[in-house]
């Protein structure tokens, strides 16, 4: 590999690989070529359109730690100077940017959302994270809270060795605690019980939870004077594109591609040949026919199992056997237009149509399968075309490819998912004015399996100079936007040194706390 690279070949248009192209354009004379195996840019994080309606696939916060990545979203699209149109009718005042674009007149902005997401229990609702308040105590009952409240004690008392994702979340809660509102739904997410999951998934995505810390919160509130702080967290606000979060990728592939990279799509990469140390090319389906390319450098954000096979016998046995079993959940969504929801907004938040104002709801009612809830009006006005006299909202599954759930005939799923969330209260099935199924392949990688076994794969991954692994499912890792980003920079900023040390790129998203609040010297 020569000293300055002049080619980098990308694999996937996600947020890891846009972030790869667009960084290594404004800072190296390295070209990019990013190959796309659909003709859909923006990974998972992409937004669907149906009749006018959008889909977030997931659910996408736009918040981060990092000052690097949140620079790279306000320069794609800035902060709204003008209300948006619910704020208009609302009368909502926030925080806007004073030279920012109005979002009713421009496309390209950002919003300052509220963010609001609760858990769905009996029928119920409760803050997430979990909170100690009155309604808490009131919606859990005395039996469940005394139960509750013994349970923690025991857990600070005797603690569990951290061998899996159940004693993760006992330590932190209690088992009582760990049994309402933790064992169901991760069982819904992953289709394994929590004894079974790596501790690893917990101390990645949810490690500042707990209930002292919910408790340290509830009776330090009195005292806080940082009532008029303009400081948010992600508890409560997040920026989000007017159009959803495919807007921002899709913006960024056009930047990408003004700068002078280049993006194929419906490109699906089959072989990847290398010595076990050095990538000399890959082999691609390209519209129906076989084209090999080849280039300096290769960043990968596939999913390490398809990356491992496309190696072909160059790769150790134990290496290969480790990467053909790894484990991932499969994701589907249906997409319901209603004229009303049956749940009542029992808060103090006022929102147009006064539905509920959440963004998503944790259903963890456990005679149906939904895991989530989305609800589209409150991430963004715009993603739905007649906001005021309809609510669009997003069922999520999570199944694995081929099971009965993804199996089911779209018409056979929507009629399905209609049913279970009539079963919980929710909606009524007559008041269903449209409706639509999405299936997405490989969303989570999970974290049990051969999982633990991954170290192996990943040194020999390490191994090959010229590849950098990155984004989720390209380090197999449940990875957020943001973390996704960084490991492109990382990589990026690597290759452009002529360091050969992929440590710093794995690094990303293991050592800092997970990001649920953000402190108050910290820049947006």
């Amino acid at each position: 590999m020569n000293e300055t690279p002049k080619t980098a070949l990308i694999i996937g248009a996600g947020p890891a690989g846009l972030t790869a192209a667009y960084e290594l354009l404004k800072t190296t004379d390295i070209k990019p070529v990013i190959v796309e195996e659909s003709d859909i840019i923006g990974g998972i994080s992409r937004t669907v359109e149906y009749h006018g309606n959008r889909i977030d696939i997931g659910g996408h916060r736009f918040f981060s730690k990092s000052r690097e990545v949140n620079a790279l979203w306000q320069e794609l699209m800035p902060l709204q100077g003008a209300p948006s149109i619910d704020d208009i009718l609302l009368e909502r005042e926030k925080p806007i940017a004073k030279t920012g674009p109005d979002p009713e007149k421009e496309d390209e902005v950002m919003l300052l959302r509220g963010r609001v997401s609760r858990i769905y229990f009996l029928q119920k609702f409760f803050d997430y994270p979990i909170s100690l308040k009155g309604e808490t105590l009131k919606n859990m009952g005395f039996a469940r809270t005394m139960k509750a409240g013994f349970g923690y004690v025991w857990s600070c008392i005797f603690k569990k060795k951290e061998d899996s994702l159940k004693n993760f979340y006992i330590n932190r809660f209690g088992a009582p605690l760990y049994e309402m509102f933790f064992e169901d739904y991760t069982e819904k997410v992953w289709g394994r019980n929590p004894a079974d999951i790596s501790a690893d998934w917990g101390a990645q995505r949810v490690k500042g939870l707990s209930l002292m810390r919910a408790v340290w919160a509830f009776l330090s509130k009195p005292f806080k004077k940082d009532k008029n702080h303009v400081e948010t967290s992600l508890i409560e606000q997040y920026l989000y594109p007017k159009k959803g979060p495919g807007q921002l990728w899709e913006t960024l592939a056009s930047r990408v591609e003004e700068m002078g990279g280049e993006i194929i799509r419906n490109c699906r990469v089959e072989t990847i040949e290398t010595d076990g140390h050095h990538i000399s090319g890959i082999v691609a389906d390209r519209g129906g026919a076989r084209e090999r390319m080849t280039a300096d450098v290769y960043f990968s954000s596939m999913p390490v199992k398809d990356l491992i096979e496309g190696m072909g016998e160059v790769v150790p046995r134990e290496v290969h056997d480790i990467a053909s079993a790894l484990p991932y959940r499969d994701f589907i969504t249906v997409g319901l237009l209603v004229d009303k929801l049956k749940m009542q907004n029992q808060t103090k938040m006022k929102t147009v149509g006064n539905i509920v104002p959440d963004c998503w709801i944790y259903v963890q009612e456990r005679d149906v399968k939904l895991g989530r809830l989305q609800i589209f009006n409150n991430w963004s006005p715009y993603m739905v075309k007649d906001f005021e006299h309809t609510v669009w909202i997003g069922l999520e599954y999570f199944c694995n490819e081929g099971d009965e759930l993804w199996s089911m005939s779209d018409e056979d799923f929507i009629r399905f998912a209609t049913e279970e969330l009539a079963k919980i209260g929710v909606i009524d099935p007559a008041d269903v004015l449209d409706s639509v199924r999405i299936k997405i392949k490989k969303a989570y990688p999970a974290y049990f399996g051969t999982y633990e076994q991954f170290d192996t794969v990943r040194a020999y991954l390490d191994g090959i100079d010229n590849l950098w692994c990155i984004g989720r499912n390209g380090q197999h890792r449940y990875n957020n936007m943001d973390h996704s980003m960084l490991t492109a920079m990382e990589a990026v900023r690597a290759v452009a040194s002529g360091s050969h040390d992929k440590e710093p790129v794995w690094n990303v998203n293991t050592e800092k706390e997970y990001h649920e609040e953000k402190s108050a010297n910290e820049d947006s």
